[in-house]
C-alpha cells in the first residue's frame, strides 16, 4: 500500500484530538516556513533543520533562508537528533514489509546523508533514536500501527546497537494514539517527552523501577500536530513541525 494511503488511513480515525486531560506545556514562539517540514525538525545555535521523507533541509535561523539540502538516498526519514554536530535520523521502509530500519546521519559540512547503522533483528519501524542524558546508551523506538500499535516498544541499546532492555507503552497512551503510534521522543531531564502522530499532545513518560512498561506521568499541550521533535538550545524549549502548514515551529514552556 502506498505511503499516502497509509497516512490517510491513520488520519481518518475516530478522534481529532487527544482524549487525555492536558496540562499546560508548550506554546509557539516563532516559525520558519519550509516545504520540507513533513516528518520532523531539529535545531542548533545557528540553523534549523526540516526533515521530509527523503531530505534534510538546513535553514538560517535568523533569515529563514534555505542554506543546504541533503544528498543521498532515503525512503522514510522520521525524527532527527543532533549529536556531535550531525543530525541522526531514524529511517525505515514503512509501509513496506518486512520492516527494515536504520539510522541515517546528515553532515551539515558536506550535505551528505549516509547510513550510520542498519538494524537486522529489530521488528517494527524505527521512528526515533536518541542518546540518554548521560550519553551511555541509545534509546530507539520501533513503531507498529493500526490494530498492532500496542506492539510499539522502546529499546535501550549499547554503542554496537545490541538490545539491552525494552519497554512497552502504557495502555492509556496506546488507546490515545487512535491507530497511530509514537512519532517522536526526546529526553527532558529524567523523563521522556513523546509525540503523537497527528494530535497536539506530549506524553511525559518515565522508565519504571521494575517491569517492562513505561509509566505515564502527565500529558502536555503543545503546538505540534505530532511528528518528530528536538530540543532547542537557544530558547531552551522545543523545535518541531506543523505538517499541514509546512512550518518549522519553535515552542517555549507555558508559564
Amino acid at each position: 500500500m502506498h505511503l499516502a494511503m497509509i497516512s490517510i488511513g491513520i488520519l481518518l480515525s475516530t478522534h481529532f484530538e487527544s482524549s487525555l486531560q492536558l496540562t499546560p506545556g508548550y506554546k509557539q514562539h516563532s516559525f520558519i516556513p519550509s516545504i520540507h517540514a513533513v516528518q520532523a525538525a531539529a535545531a542548533d545555535g545557528n540553523f534549523a533543520y526540516a526533515i521530509s521523507n527523503s531530505r534534510v533541509a538546513q535553514y538560517d535561523r535568523k533569515t529563514g533562508e534555505l542554506k543546504k539540502l541533503s544528498t543521498g538516498d532515503a525512503e522514510h526519514l522520521n525524527s532527527g537528533w543532533i549529536w556531535n554536530g550531525k543530525i541522526y535520523c531514524a529511517h525505515s521502509n514503512f509501509p513496506k514489509l518486512p520492516e527494515k530500519s536504520d539510522i541515517r546521519v546528515f553532515d551539515p559540512d558536506t550535505g551528505k546523508l549516509t547510513i550510520h547503522h542498519s538494524f537486522t533483528k529489530s521488528p517494527g519501524s524505527l521512528t526515533w533514536a536518541i542518546r540518554d542524558p548521560e550519553n551511555k546508551s541509545w534509546y530507539c523506538c520501533f513503531a507498529y500501527y493500526q490494530k498492532d500499535n500496542s506492539k510499539t516498544y522502546l529499546a535501550r541499546m549499547d554503542d554496537s546497537f545490541n538490545e539491552l532492555q525494552r519497554w512497552s507503552f502504557p495502555e492509556k497512551v496506546v488507546r490515545d494514539w487512535d491507530n497511530a503510534s509514537a512519532s517522536g521522543g526526546i529526553w527532558d531531564g529524567g523523563t521522556l517527552l513523546v509525540t503523537h502522530h497527528h494530535f497536539k499532545v506530549l506524553y511525559r513518560l518515565k522508565l519504571p523501577k521494575k517491569g517492562d512498561m513505561l509509566e505515564l506521568v502527565e500529558a502536555l499541550s503543545c503546538p505540534f500536530p505530532g511528528q518528530g521533535i528536538a530540543y532547542d538550545p537557544l530558547t531552551k524549549g522545543l523545535v518541531g513541525i506543523h505538517r499541514p502548514e509546512k512550518k518549522i515551529l519553535f515552542a517555549i514552556k507555558e508559564k
